[in-house]
């Protein structure tokens, strides 16, 4: 019997920058966000003609691009793209990349080049932007054949999207975007070597469900990797079967919705009373999807010495790196968890539970009624944040900048749905706020997108908002001013016997400078106001400023300091 040769597609005739496009429009790219420069200007050419296809959001700092497309990729579940000239445009993508790394963001940065013949010439925007990006990506390439850019394209998405999430960076020099070259589309489906999940070993489930079975008292920290696996059923299912309580790090909120009875809270430097604590008094715990970073650590030395830790993870760097696992079950966790349901009883620790409500009835008199019931003049950024999401319902989108807003919001914002907390975690990035926010909205038009920012990592990035007034980006922006670089200052006055240095911030006019791009606002400094103040912003059409002032020098706790056991947490 004759067997029927396979059809290839046919190819067409295009120049290197066309490729581009029309490879970024076979991975079915919607939405890109870049700034335009000389050595990209061939693709801005041919992204001229593809306009109906693609929505390309010109932003204000190359910055703004990386962080806009990891917001669009946080709130979608789909790869950012960012687009940047050579040299200055490049390396201001770092940031964004770095951030992306950290927190296994999948991004595809394309940036333009000199002309192969001028590599290594010092020419006029030349950076080795490849050296440069090597430590902060996943995987990138320098492309100087319009033949190559294709693959290239092809590879970047596969690997970016696959396993652990991350950024990759495809670097194209000029020639390659002018020249000719066959065009013909085929998805990447595989490299040699590459392998992005490892084969879940049932013997390690088995090993993982014995010792869950024959726990007193085990708890489940889980993380970003229930999101990035699409795993949220399966995690709600094996919490509920299992009846034992959870606590999430910072990138692994609204995973969980915070209504669920046995979500006990955040974990980590200032996560909650209890959460931190009790990782000192389990006897089992289940680590799902979450790196044990020294945020939530604290003294690894001292952290969960007495337990029997399981990690389920996909990257197998990440096993004993940090904690010293007695199983660890490596693969997706959308594969792995019902596979490890299937094995455990159902169970009920009740008891146990309630030793997580002593704890949080300790920090609700001691901390939490004086963050959301204050008894002083001055507001603080724990009323504002409760009464904002009294008032969406837990359904907005919550995205923060960085420092101690970013802390109090993430506790008490509430979360009923998945993909809702977009925030910078292993980086820290002062300035991610404001673009993410843009690149959120715009993957999420239909849902009320919250930015939370102080005032001074809104000023890092401040020009964006030219890119919500070219857009019309509804996002709702609430600026907690207390004309400090507030977390820098807390660790001031705790560590540096309140020796303030450079921290306290003279500020502009903030809603005149937003009206300058047409975005309405207000400026509230009375409690009696708020209320009102958050309907407006609320029922706006369109994007509003919302600037509240609150103390001066509030602090958030509970902390554990750095370099001490999580259970030496700090209540004041």
């Amino acid at each position: 019997m004759e067997q029927k040769e396979t059809q290839k597609p046919a190819s067409i005739k295009v120049t290197g920058s066309q490729s581009v496009i029309k490879s970024l429009i076979e991975e079915g790219v919607e939405i890109m966000f870049g700034y335009p420069g000389g050595q990209i200007m061939p693709i801005y050419d041919a992204l001229y003609d593809f306009t109906d296809k693609i929505n390309h959001v010109l932003v204000r700092h190359e910055q703004g691009a990386a962080h806009a497309a990891q917001g669009y990729a946080r709130a979608t579940g789909k790869v950012g793209v960012a687009m940047a000239t050579s040299g200055p445009g490049a390396t201001n993508l770092i940031t964004g990349i770095a951030d992306a790394m950290l927190d296994s963001t999948p991004l595809v940065c394309i940036t333009g080049q000199v002309g192969a013949m001028l590599l290594g010439t010092d020419a006029f925007q030349e950076t080795d932007v490849i050296g440069i990006s090597m430590p902060v990506t996943k995987w990138n390439v320098q492309v100087t054949k319009a033949e190559d850019i294709a693959p290239a394209i092809a590879k970047a998405f596969y690997i970016a999207r696959t396993g652990r999430p991350g950024p990759v960076l495809v670097d194209i020099t000029k020639n390659a975007q002018f020249a000719e070259c066959d065009f013909q589309y085929k998805k990447c489906e595989g490299i040699r070597s590459y392998i992005p999940v490892p084969k879940v070993d049932v013997n390690k489930i088995d090993q993982a469900a014995k010792i869950i079975n024959e726990a007193k008292k085990p708890y489940i920290l889980f993380g970003q990797g229930v999101i990035l696996g699409s795993a949220e059923k399966e995690f709600r299912a094996f919490v509920e079967k299992s009846g034992i309580p959870a606590a999430w790090t910072l990138l692994g909120n609204s995973s969980l919705p915070t209504s669920h009875p046995l979500n006990v809270g955040m974990l980590g430097m200032h996560g909650n009373y209890g959460p931190n604590i009790k990782c000192n008094e389990c006897d089992v715990l289940i680590a799902i999807g979450m790196r044990f970073d020294d945020r939530v650590t604290g003294d690894v030395k001292r952290f969960a010495k007495q337990a029997k830790v399981i990690h389920i993870e996909i990257d197998p760097a990440e096993i004993d790196k940090n904690v010293k696992t007695e199983v660890a079950v490596l693969g997706d966790v959308k594969e792995s968890l019902p596979l490890l349901t299937e094995r455990i009883k159902t169970n009920n620790h009740e008891a146990w539970i309630g030793e997580f409500k002593k704890c949080m009835d300790i920090e609700y008199n001691q901390v939490i009624k004086k963050d959301i019931h204050p008894e002083k003049e001055g507001m603080t950024m724990g009323e504002v944040i409760r009464r904002i999401t009294d008032k969406t319902k837990g359904d907005a989108i919550l995205v923060t900048d960085v420092g101690q807003h970013q802390m109090i919001a993430t506790r008490y914002f509430k979360f009923n749905k998945t993909r809702s907390c977009i925030t910078s975690g292993g980086l820290g990035t002062m300035g991610f706020g404001l673009p993410a926010s843009i690149g959120a909205k715009m993957g999420a038009p239909d849902r009320e997108v919250i930015l939370v920012v102080g005032d001074g990592g809104l000023q890092m990035t401040i020009q964006e908002m030219g890119t919500i007034f070219q857009t019309g980006a509804a996002v709702k922006i609430v600026l907690l001013n207390n004309n400090f670089l507030g977390m820098v200052r807390q660790w001031q006055q705790m560590f540096f016997e309140k020796r303030y240095s450079s921290v306290e911030l003279i500020n502009p006019d903030f809603i005149t400078i937003a009206k300058g791009y047409s975005i309405e606002g207000q400026k509230v400094t009375s409690r009696t106001n708020i209320d009102n103040a958050i309907d407006t912003m609320l029922n706006h059409n369109g994007p509003y400023l919302l600037e509240v002032v609150v103390e001066k020098e509030g602090n958030v706790f509970p902390m554990v300091p750095a370099g001490c056991s999580v259970s030496e947490i700090r209540l004041e």
